[in-house]
């Protein structure tokens, strides 16, 4: 558990001392059970959107790797490059495979010189089936090589596995790499996704191009299409994930953190007051005498001083006020 979790839960704590019966004047110590003591979780009415975190992505994101063992001759892209779909990206070293390409091929051209002689002597019967047999053989092995020798060769060319930038670059000249090293990632410029998961309450009624409204760090909105609902929820969290694709626009790059506000009908919401949700997304849930330290995620503020639950928590239960300590 980190400082600040750990700040979070000692915080906690001191405010649910507060809040017990026993923390009060009462000369006696007999006043309500334990399980009325913090903050109340309740379910509430609210006319407002769905707002859940999310982070952006897009479907072709991938981690480019040196398919074979060798000392990288040239790089031919930096970062942030733009490359289009099979465009190279870096060379290894191949004189040593490019040999073997040519002997290999001088190899099974030899060979087909054989089967050609082979089978019109079988023909007018000048030999065997079976040294015949033995020479097809030969010719088969021999056009094996020439393939692997090839494929041997196209593994020492890096190139791009679709069209999209360079997000990442790692090859550098002269560097001896082992086959699995990373080289480059490169990422789709477009188009961008998010992906969330909305609580029953609000989910029921989402259909496939529903419109929704993406909200970034720094401010800046765009608008969003649903473009996929799962057609379950999820039982373990009462909510059901929905993919949502944001409409053209350079405000937004993959792997930001945004907001995804979905719908504004009336819809039942399960609230917590504001200050018993700690920054790290944390509540200390009070049981039993006890706390324990919960991670939720939080939607939107309802007004009154309560923020919505998404998951985490249920109506009825009881959470203390955080106080949270910056390290």
């Amino acid at each position: 558990m980190s400082n600040r979790l750990i700040a979070v839960a000692v915080g906690a704590s001191i405010a649910l001392g507060a809040c017990s019966p026993r923390a009060t004047s009462d000369p006696r110590g007999t006043s309500a059970a334990p399980d009325t003591a913090g903050l109340l979780v309740a379910t509430v009415s609210v006319n407002a959107p769905v707002e859940l975190p999310s982070q952006l992505y897009v479907e072709h994101d991938a981690v480019i790797v040196a398919r074979s063992s060798g000392v990288i001759d040239s790089v031919a892209v930096d970062l942030g490059a733009r490359v289009s779909d099979g465009a190279p990206l870096a060379r290894l070293e191949s004189a040593d495979q490019e040999l073997a390409v040519a002997q290999a091929e001088a190899t099974y051209e030899n060979t087909v010189r054989l089967v050609n002689r082979a089978r019109a002597m079988t023909k007018a019967g000048g030999v065997t089936v079976a040294d015949s047999e033995q020479v097809e053989f030969q010719h088969t092995q021999a056009d094996i090589a020439r393939r692997k020798a090839r494929r041997e060769l196209e593994l020492t060319r890096i190139t791009a596995p679709f069209a999209g930038v360079v997000s990442a670059r790692y090859a550098r000249p002269g560097r001896f790499v082992a086959a699995g090293d990373t080289l480059f990632r490169v990422t789709e410029t477009g188009p961008l996704l998010a992906r969330v998961r909305v609580p029953e309450s609000g989910a029921s009624a989402v259909r496939v191009g529903d419109k929704a409204t993406v909200v970034g760090m720094a401010g800046p909105t765009v608008p969003a299409t649903v473009q996929q609902v799962a057609p379950a929820y999820d039982a373990a969290s009462g909510t059901r994930e929905l993919v949502l694709r944001l409409g053209p626009t350079s405000a937004f790059l993959p792997g930001a953190s945004v907001t995804v506000r979905l719908g504004s009908r009336e819809r039942r919401v399960v609230s917590v007051p504001r200050d018993a949700v700690s920054p790290d997304g944390f509540v200390l849930v009070m049981e039993n005498g006890r706390t324990a330290l919960r991670p939720v995620t939080v939607g939107a503020d309802i007004g009154g001083g309560r923020i919505e639950v998404v998951n985490g928590l249920v109506s009825g239960e009881r959470v203390a006020r955080t106080a949270v300590v910056t390290r």
